[in-house]
């Protein structure tokens, strides 16, 4: 790709994360162009479809939240690292409302552009867990595919205005339920986005 072929693109990604922070992933793609200063047509041939613009912005968090599981691995205690990774996870989805609904539609349909990368995220929490679990220190009786249904229910509670205040509360109430025997999590929780009220 040449290079003003890229930072045209890499400038209608950023355009199109702020939208989706403030809008959800139903965002107006024609907002979105215009907002960016271009027209639909050249949102358009960078991105032809929604989805194809959704995989391209969420593609590269999902790698990041990927890159930190092996990060975790390597530098915290099994227990640490799992539960800093599902707050990181929770963090993530809530920043962009409505990408929970994409990612668990996404994990079930090998034909989406986003499946890959699920898989992937999903595989990465699950070697987490299976740590921890080896450790004595998280519940044996859950697997990753479960982990990544939490990730994507208390995302859910986020999303929900009536409940967004107890977002954070119930995250640590669900931390502290795949752990054993150890009374809670000791991980220092780190500044997460700002919740709606």
């Amino acid at each position: 790709m040449r290079a003003d072929a890229r930072k045209n693109r890499d400038h209608l990604l950023a355009v199109a994360g702020t939208a989706i922070t403030e809008q959800g992933v139903d965002a107006s793609l024609r907002d979105i162009a215009r907002r960016a200063d271009v027209g639909l047509a050249t949102l358009l041939r960078h991105f032809p479809t929604r989805e194809a613009l959704l995989d391209a912005l969420l593609r590269t968090s999902f790698d990041e939240l990927t890159a930190r599981a092996g990060e975790l691995e390597t530098s915290n205690s099994p227990q640490d690292a799992l539960i800093a990774w599902l707050r990181d996870c929770v963090a993530w989805t809530t920043e962009y409302r409505g990408a929970t609904v994409l990612m668990a539609a996404a994990i079930e349909d090998p034909e989406s552009a986003l499946h890959a990368s699920c898989v992937t995220l999903r595989a990465a929490g699950a070697r987490l867990l299976t740590r921890a679990q080896a450790a004595g220190t998280a519940r044996g009786d859950i697997d990753g595919a479960d982990l990544f249904a939490l990730v994507a229910m208390l995302a859910w509670l986020g999303d929900q205005p009536s409940l967004a205040r107890r977002a954070d509360r119930l995250t640590e109430l669900v931390a502290n339920a795949i752990l054993t025997g150890t009374g809670g999590s000791d991980v220092e929780e780190e500044p997460r986005p700002r919740t709606r009220s």
